[in-house]
């Protein structure tokens, strides 16, 4: 039975390289995207690969691309929940912080993926070895925490508790759910300044999309380490 994956935020950098990844080794890979135009250019590049343009901040996109999907596979191995955004300028602290940016970064950071979860749970869970993989930031632990840039920090701590917490809902054995830092990378988002290239950062998510039965779950890794929350 071929492999199935659903990867947000695929039309660029890390969701990209994960699309490519997974397609290389025979997956049926699903590329979302909030862009048409790119999200087709990007799914066009790989293998079999099928592009929706979903926003995942909008619950109606994402309930109609789960419907789309479950009319095209009959089960989901990985759902990879990749997008995310750094809407802050100028380096903004505790004080000057734009509530309504904390707002829209949570509702895409987070709460789009829970939309994800909810959305492709009943394909998900029938798959023989479902996997869930929240892309997720050190700057969101707890014991990493830093200064600056507070509604992307407070986003990935909350999208970890959504790790923990889906966990703790799904009574299932079998379901493997883990935040992944994929560390400091040279995309968009990281700019031309980060230590880490897309290739370095790819490995780390496809060991938690790809977990063996003992693996663990419900944990926050860095290259297949651990962290600390």
């Amino acid at each position: 039975m071929q492999k199935t994956a659903v990867i947000t935020g695929a039309n660029r950098g890390l969701g990209f390289g994960a699309a490519q990844a997974l397609a290389a080794q025979g997956y049926q890979v699903f590329m979302l995207g909030r862009n048409p135009e790119q999200i087709a250019q990007a799914a066009s590049q790989v293998p079999q690969a099928i592009g929706l343009a979903v926003d995942v901040a909008k619950t109606e996109q994402v309930k109609a691309a789960a419907k789309q999907i479950s009319q095209q596979i009959d089960h989901l191995d990985v759902l990879i929940n990749n997008a995310g955004v750094i809407l802050e300028r100028d380096h903004p602290n505790l004080t000057t912080a734009d509530p309504e940016i904390m707002l829209a970064t949570f509702n895409i950071n987070t709460v789009g993926a829970l939309r994800m979860t909810q959305a492709f749970m009943p394909l998900l869970e029938k798959s023989s070895a479902p996997r869930i993989v929240n892309v997720s930031s050190g700057m969101g632990g707890l014991t990493e925490m830093g200064a600056g840039y507070p509604a992307y920090r407070l986003s990935k701590t909350a999208l970890n508790a959504l790790t923990t917490f889906t966990v703790a809902e799904v009574h299932n054995p079998k379901f493997k759910v883990n935040s992944v830092c994929p560390g400091w990378v040279r995309t968009a988002m990281g700019g031309s300044q980060a230590d880490r290239s897309i290739e370095e950062a790819i490995p780390g998510i496809l060991w938690a999309a790809q977990l063996p039965e003992d693996g663990p779950t419900g944990g926050f890794f860095r290259d297949g380490q651990r962290l600390d929350w």
